[in-house]
């Protein structure tokens, strides 16, 4: 049995690989997550590393907890804006999209890889569910962004599906255990998880705000581990009492993301490193139970599988979902072909293993091989896509102020960013002549990458962005007061 020392070199040695080799491979445009997969496979059992990992229940386990952490860093980085802009497009395509696209690949899986109809459904659910954070990782490494509603979209839909996948796979599961059970049982329990963790997501991130804002911890270095402990508890107890746990989560951050909090922005960009360690340990632990010697067995149903979903499947159920909404066609083949797959395949895939179906090994080979040529494939190609169907956008860099303001008590005040558009009234006025509501201060403004401290004989311009200090009630005033037409507005 290998001792401790040797585990505490193995794993920060296989995580400092990983970032390392993802850094080198981004140069030329090569997703991260691929390397990290390629990283387990070669220090796995048949390997160069021959490092024996055969622990389904643990990869499970980590699988679980790490979509916790995702989908929780994911709430707290989504706009309210976003969610009312696209709640129903995203909803339709997170819900019946994946219904769709599972029936299709179970179809696939009967008649192509002879399973039977529970089984390709399963394998279906397995890998019906896409993961944004992956997709907007290639965009930033390309410096390229998607237009219009694409990005929320995307953002929104990932994070409803998952919860959709999760319930499906399960579900599938105790129909194969139980072949007595009529499919048809699942619909009420999952109206009763949507609901139970749609309203455990927002009373939990109520909640949050309250309590880490209550606290007042006598040491800063508590308040991570205090809101890693709430979020956990927060898929306990949604999950305890029938619900979705994982929406639940998701929620949550949505709703403590939107409101003012203190150490918000140490909190969100510790949520945010969890998250990413996280997902480089579940494609890690991917790499490790795969075993190459089965894998070739089933390369070529891997490969037609994978084809499959790619081109016929997602397209399909993308096109199905999206045109009632009035989507264009640019934009339903770019968020079809922006659908990646990513950790939550992986852990359903899992589950078979533990449960010990027939096939488990099978489907877990043929994921493997969706997971790994979806990263590769589309995410290689998402840049040049979107510039083809001219969705692309250029996406804006990320500005570091040489100030932050993080409160460490509840003071209702906000420090956001904003920008001045062209056209707008505000331009060739002063600070003075502005009028801002009481207690606003307009800390710094970034023009033609310098830093400006303003003073109240300061003229605005077209594109400077703005740093403003204000109370979060009075954030809607002006916000339109920078971007109206009239200074009536």
């Amino acid at each position: 049995m290998a001792s401790l020392t040797t585990f505490l070199i193995a794993i920060p040695a296989l995580l400092v690989l990983s970032v390392v080799a993802s850094k080198g491979a981004g140069r030329f445009g090569i997703p991260a997550l691929s390397v990290f997969l390629f990283v387990g496979l070669l220090v796995g059992a048949e390997g160069p590393g021959r490092l024996a990992f055969a622990n389904d229940q643990f990869a499970q386990t980590l699988g679980i907890l790490a979509l916790i952490a995702i989908l929780h860093a994911g709430g707290l980085g989504t706009s309210l804006e976003d969610v009312r802009a696209v709640r129903g497009t995203a909803l339709v395509l997170s819900t019946i999209g994946v219904v769709v696209a599972t029936a299709l690949v179970g179809a696939f899986a009967v008649v192509a890889l002879r399973f039977d109809w529970l089984h390709g459904l399963l394998l279906g659910s397995a890998i019906a569910s896409t993961d944004v954070a992956a997709v907007f990782t290639i965009l930033r490494s390309r410096s390229v962004g998607l237009g219009g509603r694409i990005r929320p979209l995307l953002e929104l839909e990932s994070a409803l599906n998952d919860p959709m996948t999760v319930f499906l796979g399960v579900g599938l599961l105790r129909l194969i255990a139980h072949p007595g059970a009529s499919i048809w049982s699942l619909l009420p329990v999952f109206f009763i998880q949507m609901a139970v963790g749609t309203l455990a997501g927002i009373a939990s991130g109520k909640v949050m705000r309250w309590a880490i804002n209550g606290v007042s911890l006598e040491f800063e270095g508590l308040y991570p581990v205090f809101s890693v402990a709430l979020v956990v508890l927060t898929y306990g107890l949604a999950d305890l009492v029938g619900g979705s746990g994982f929406l639940a989560v998701y929620v949550s951050g949505i709703v403590l993301g939107n409101t003012s909090y203190v150490h918000k922005r140490s909190l969100i960009t510790f949520h945010d490193g969890i998250a990413w360690l996280m997902q480089i340990a579940m494609f890690l632990t991917m790499g490790l139970i795969a075993l190459p010697s089965e894998l070739v067995g089933v390369a070529g149903a891997g490969v037609a599988l994978a084809a499959f979903l790619v081109f016929v499947a997602r397209p399909l159920s993308v096109l199905a979902c999206l045109t009632p909404f009035r989507c264009s066609i640019r934009e339903q083949l770019m968020v079809s072909w922006a659908g990646l797959r990513g950790a939550v395949p992986i852990v359903l895939a899992t589950y078979p293993l533990i449960a010990g179906i027939d096939g488990a090994r099978t489907i877990f080979n043929l994921v493997f091989f969706v997971v790994f040529i979806s990263v590769l494939l589309q995410g290689t190609t998402i840049p040049i896509v979107a510039r083809w169907l001219g969705v692309a956008a250029p996406m804006t860099p990320e500005v570091r102020y040489p100030i932050e303001f993080n409160p460490t008590v509840a003071t209702g005040n906000q420090l956001v960013e904003m920008v001045v558009p062209d056209g707008a009234r505000v331009a060739d006025c002063s600070l003075v002549e502005l009028s801002l509501p009481e207690r606003t201060l307009v800390v710094l403004i970034q023009r033609d990458g310098e830093m400006i401290v303003p003073g109240g004989g300061t003229v605005f311009q077209p594109h400077d962005r703005l740093l403003v200090l204000a109370p979060e009630e009075a954030l809607p005033q002006i916000r339109a007061l920078i971007t109206a037409t009239s200074l009536s507005a």
